[in-house]
This record gives structure tokens, C-alpha cells and sequence, in this order.
């Protein structure tokens, strides 16, 4: 793979030779004069759709660094925080805004939601709730790293993952710690982290080093551990194989992704793995009965076989757009780039159907909730859209 020598030196004169490093976004390691990593030029087609906005907000500025401060709907209200503090709750149809706090945190991950509450990461590693109703501040709990992951809030726990390796059960009502889940780092990861996703009983999170893992929800006792992909390689950076993409669990089986690895699909119940397909994925997927979509690290975006791993279709003209996850919405694979633009694709063979800018680059994954797709650009820019009837 041509980037790991591009970043040997790097590497060298960096603090990984001291211990424990991160790298950021790989859509940023790049050097923008290599014609090789040049963003495709957008292709001409003829528009079958046209995707309706219902309304939009600005939220002040977002984060091209951070694609988990994102946008989160419950209960009909839409919360997002920015990456100056502030917190938001809006009405997820209208995007009238019901209140707005300013937190005075440098936010990095969140909101989560759940239970009358909402949760944000910082990067000083302080976990911190709201209520949900006011966002008057209920607690805050300080952690062993920065926090990169949206945390999970269910039965009374909320669940979040740290920089470090770490997962932490907190108390939701007090913030107390209930139970630790340390994993080991290795020397080099990505700088993100896989966000807890709870299912009944149990919680699913992805790890670096290649790793999915399920822990019990009350106790954080190991359920199952399942390699996604196993690291190989004679260099950090070759064996570089993080779970950052967050578990979905659809249908009794958790769906997972691993930069420089494997998708996989890993039995909910078991972690036996059902199938694996190698493509390097480093964003979120989505999931529905017809396919399993997702953006790879060179901005190809694939639809698979959500029950064999066998492709349908891949669309290669994005290549280096710097793809956001993708997001299903009717017969539509949704998909933003560097540029502000929303690409509109066929579920069928990925072809063209639409295309829109609305705003500045797209990081964070557009989020379906119903029949309304939001999207977030780093302008702070939040709009609402659906397609027409």
C-alpha cells in the first residue's frame, strides 16, 4: 500500500518512537500535489430525483477533525453540539430551536442520547450530562483519555469509549463508575474510536488492533471477542488495522469494519464470523435487509450482500472525495464529500440520481431518521431534506 512508505519518515521523527501515537483522518495524510491522490472530478448525469429541503440551521463552526460530533434525534428532538461548546435541541420536523446552552467544553464526541439525558465527550477526557429536557448540567465524570466516540446510554448506564483502549459503565444518575473494560492499544492507531452500540442485554464496541467485542451490559464481563481482522505486517503503520466504524447490530448479526482489513459480519449472540470481504473501511455503514453500504479508504462506495459479503455494485467515481459514511434512505445510498456535496445513488447500481452542495465539507455521517435525512457540513450548517412524494 503506497501510503505506508510515504509516512515511514514521518513515523521516524514523530513520538511513536516513545510509545503509544495517533494518526489522524487518512483522508488527511496525503500531500495535495500527488496526482495520483487527486479527487475526481464530478461527472455529468442526468438527475432522476430531486431530494426537497425542509429547512436548515447553522450551529456555529462543526469539525473537519471530528466526525463524531454529530447530529442525534430523539424522541422527536433533534440535539448537536458544535465544536465551541454548544449544545442544541431543536424540533427534528421543523428545526425550531427549543433551547441552546453554551457548555464552555471543547466537545469532541456526542451527543448521545437516551433516558432524559444527553452526554458529550471532551477532549480532555470529561464525560458530561445533560438534561434532556433543559440542558441544565446533571454531572460530570472525569476519564483516563480524550474521547472520540459518541457514548451509549441504556438500563440506566451510559457506555463510553475512550482513546486509550478504555470502556467505562458509568452510573446514569450520578456518573459513578460501575465497571472498567481495558483494552491494550497498539503503538499506532487511527485517531478515532468505534462508539458503543447497545443491544438488549449486551454492548458492542470495535477496537484497534483489528477487534469487536461484546460486553455484558450490567457488569462489562466479556461476552465474546471476535477478529475482525488480524493484524500482519513487519511495520506499526502496516499492522494498523482499527475497528473505527461503530457496530451495527441488525438482524441477529453485528456488521464491522477495520481500516486496512475487513468487513465482517460476526453472529450477535456468538461473534462467530459468517462471512469477511477485504476492503479497508475507516467510516460507519449502513445496513438494511437489501445490502450493506459503505465508503472504503479510497472513496469507492460499495453496496454488498448484508447475508454473504458478495458485492452488488461499487461506485469508483468519488475516488478521494474524502467520503462521508453513507446513509440509506428509500431506494437511495446517500453519501457527502469534501466539497459540501450530497451524492444521491441507486440502491439498485449505484448510479447517479441526484446531487446538491449544502454547505461546506461533510464529515459526519448523514443521519435518516423516518423519511428525513440530516446532514451536518463543518460551515455549522444543519439541514434537513426528504425525497419528494
Amino acid at each position: 500500500m503506497k501510503l505506508m512508505f510515504r509516512f515511514a519518515l514521518l513515523l521516524l521523527s514523530g513520538t511513536m518512537l516513545s510509545g503509544c501515537g495517533s494518526m489522524a483522518d487518512p483522508r488527511q495524510w496525503f500531500d495535495n500535489d500527488d496526482a495520483n491522490l487527486e479527487p475526481a472530478e464530478l461527472v455529468d448525469f442526468t438527475a432522476t430525483v430531486e431530494p426537497q429541503e425542509i429547512w436548515n440551521q447553522s450551529i456555529g463552526e462543526a469539525s473537519e477533525d471530528l466526525s463524531r460530533l454529530k447530529p442525534t434525534v430523539h424522541e422527536g428532538i433533534l440535539y448537536v453540539a458544535n465544536a465551541e461548546g454548544e449544545l442544541f435541541a431543536m424540533e427534528a420536523n421543523t428545526g425550531r430551536q427549543i433551547w441552546m446552552v453554551e457548555t464552555g467544553l471543547s466537545v469532541s464526541a456526542g451527543p448521545g442520547a437516551g433516558e432524559g439525558l444527553l452526554v458529550l465527550g471532551t477532549v480532555e477526557g470529561k464525560l458530561v450530562a445533560f438534561d434532556s429536557r433543559t440542558g441544565e448540567q446533571l454531572w460530570s465524570q472525569g476519564l483516563s483519555s480524550e474521547i472520540l466516540a459518541v457514548p451509549a446510554i441504556g438500563s440506566g448506564i451510559v457506555v463510553v469509549h475512550t482513546g486509550d483502549g478504555r470502556l467505562f459503565g458509568l452510573n446514569a444518575v450520578s456518573g459513578e463508575q460501575i465497571w472498567l473494560y481495558d483494552h491494550k492499544v497498539p503503538v499506532l492507531t487511527l485517531r478515532g474510536s468505534s462508539s458503543p452500540v447497545i443491544s438488549g442485554s449486551s454492548v458492542y464496541c470495535g477496537l484497534a488492533g483489528g477487534k469487536m467485542v461484546a460486553l455484558s451490559l450490567d457488569a462489562g464481563l466479556v461476552e465474546w471477542e471476535s477478529h475482525i481482522t488480524l493484524p500482519t505486517g513487519r511495520s506499526d503503520l502496516e499492522r494498523m488495522v482499527d475497528v473505527d466504524t461503530d457496530p451495527l447490530v441488525y438482524s441477529g448479526t453485528v456488521y464491522g469494519g477495520a481500516y486496512q482489513g475487513d468487513v465482517a459480519a460476526l453472529g450477535e449472540a456468538s461473534g462467530k464470523v459468517f462471512w469477511k470481504r477485504k476492503v479497508s473501511v475507516y467510516n460507519n455503514m449502513a445496513v438494511n435487509w437489501q445490502q450493506l453500504a459503505l465508503t472504503d479508504a479510497q472513496g469507492f462506495v460499495w453496496s454488498l450482500d448484508p447475508d454473504t459479503g458478495s458485492a452488488r455494485w461499487r461506485q469508483e467515481a468519488l475516488m478521494n472525495r474524502q467520503l462521508s459514511a453513507p446513509a440509506l434512505l428509500g431506494d437511495f445510498v446517500v453519501v457527502g464529500d469534501f466539497e459540501g456535496y450530497l451524492h444521491w445513488l441507486s440502491v439498485e447500481d449505484g448510479s447517479f440520481a441526484a446531487r446538491q452542495r449544502v454547505g461546506d465539507a461533510i464529515v459526519a455521517a448523514p443521519l435518516v431518521v423516518g423519511d428525513i435525512l440530516y446532514v451536518l457540513s463543518t460551515d455549522g450548517r444543519l439541514t434537513a431534506l426528504k425525497l419528494p412524494e
